[in-house]
């Protein structure tokens, strides 16, 4: 039994390379470069959105170090135990209907908890005595958000942006259950029709552009780390 099933494991690899050599499934609006770009234009669009909700308030809370900050956080993570299929159901079947905006509307919901709450502990857990030395300079409350608590908070921010982005891009497959669109398409027909080659391709490539967004975003929080010692 263990043998037949490597056998079915290496044959089904071999059709889904097969299959993502196709050059069929490289053209036209079915094809994976147009789902593709779609795919990565409601995660960004997803990310983005979450990022103007999320930020303001959190840098301001930060920087005020106050007590509603942790209280808001802790909401936002709460929010994490919402099922995003089901977000996506119901948004879908109120009048936004089945649509990319009830898509990205549901994933705004899922990337904003990791933003609000590094942004927030990024500021908040600035060094009080480097806060205090820029006061003691002259500086205004906004002059030491932007130019010292900012900075020195970036990192943090950035690591909640690599983790918001990744798992966007990820849940993102759900949104050919509410007509959305994007890579997931593949895997919801592909189940459909029982090609499993099919199906097992399309999560090859949402799983390589996780990948790749992962290590970008990775490489990106890194060369802020040393830009921000070099500003201090």
């Amino acid at each position: 039994m263990a043998r037949d099933a490597l056998g079915a494991t290496v044959s089904l690899a071999g059709q889904t390379v097969d299959w993502l050599l196709d050059g069929d499934h490289w053209s036209g609006s079915e094809g994976i470069p147009h789902r593709l770009l779609v795919h990565v234009g409601i995660s960004a669009a997803a990310v983005g959105l979450a990022a103007l909700v999320a930020l303001p308030p959190a840098l301001l809370l930060g920087h005020a170090r106050s007590r509603w900050g942790s209280a808001l956080v802790a909401v936002g993570n709460a929010t994490r135990a919402l099922p995003v299929l089901g977000v996506l159901i119901i948004l879908a079947s109120t009048s936004l209907g089945i649509s990319t905006r009830s898509t990205v509307l549901a994933l705004t919901l899922f990337a904003i908890p990791p933003l609000l709450s590094n942004a927030f502990l990024g500021v908040r857990d600035v060094d009080p005595d480097v806060v205090e030395a820029a006061r003691g300079n002259g500086m205004s409350g906004m002059q030491v958000l932007r130019s010292v608590e900012l900075p020195l908070a970036l990192p943090l921010i950035a690591a909640g942006l690599r983790t918001s982005a990744v798992q966007v891009v990820a849940t993102a497959t759900l949104a050919a259950y509410v007509g959305g669109g994007g890579l997931g398409q593949f895997i919801n027909e592909g189940f459909a029709r029982g090609d499993e080659p099919e199906t097992v391709a399309g999560g090859v490539v949402v799983a390589l552009l996780a990948l790749l967004v992962e290590v970008s975003l990775g490489l990106l929080q890194h060369r802020l780390e040393p830009a921000v010692e070099t500003r201090l």
